[in-house]
């Protein structure tokens, strides 16, 4: 990782620690979010284990997408967006950072706080496991394919919207896989198909989301 990168990651985490409330309300969100569907389903342990891990993943899916817009949008406020496109490094390893930071500061902690909340609507450890694979495979998927669609709409009115109206569509698939996984997980059945498909979603968008974005910028800066 070449100096800029490891600058520019250094950079982001430490403004979103400085800005806690961007870690804190996904977090919020998601808590909120995987408690209402006990109350509004009912009680019935049989029905939350079977729901469970699609709850979460639907869950996380909405949590993540919070904070998606502010990949680079302080950075478009502020006028450093435009330096860091005119900067000599990269600009795709520059994105890769910024996705990267985004993953550990708003995926990551969802990703804990989801084990909890799965024993909580009674998934046993054999579905819980498949349920942490999945999401360790598929939550920088969505900050990948976010710094795209960040990309796309930043400097735009309404662009949080339009965001979410480009992105979610998009998450379709990892939803599909992962939660095929787990519920295979529940019957006994094996699971290496989903995680292989999630794994190759995995390496696709980090391959082609930071070409993609890095081009979406110059486009909108352009």
């Amino acid at each position: 990782m070449s100096g800029a990168t490891r600058a520019v990651l250094s950079r982001e985490l430490t403004r979103m620690l400085r800005r806690r409330s961007q870690i804190v309300h996904p977090l919020m969100f998601f808590l909120i979010v995987v408690s209402l569907f006990p109350i509004a389903i009912g009680p019935d342990p049989v029905t939350l284990a079977r729901i469970g891990p699609a709850m979460v993943w639907v869950a996380v899916l909405l949590s993540s997408t919070l904070t998606m817009d502010g990949i680079f949008r302080d950075d478009f406020d502020d006028g450093s967006l435009e330096q860091l496109v005119l900067s000599p490094a990269p600009l795709p390893m520059l994105v890769l950072a910024k996705a990267v930071a985004h993953w550990l500061l708003s995926a990551a902690p969802l990703i804990a706080m989801s084990a909890p909340l799965a024993l909580m609507v009674g998934l046993d450890t054999r579905t819980l496991v498949a349920l942490s694979l999945t999401l360790l495979l598929g939550t920088p998927v969505l900050s990948l394919v976010g710094a795209v669609g960040s990309a796309l709409t930043v400097g735009l009115r309404s662009g949080a919207l339009l965001l979410a109206l480009i992105i979610l569509p998009l998450y379709i698939p990892l939803l599909i896989f992962g939660t095929s996984a787990t519920h295979n997980a529940a019957l006994g059945l094996p699971i290496e198909a989903e995680l292989y498909f999630l794994g190759g979603l995995a390496v696709l968008a980090a391959t082609l989301a930071p070409l993609a974005a890095a081009a979406a910028l110059r486009i909108r800066l352009g």
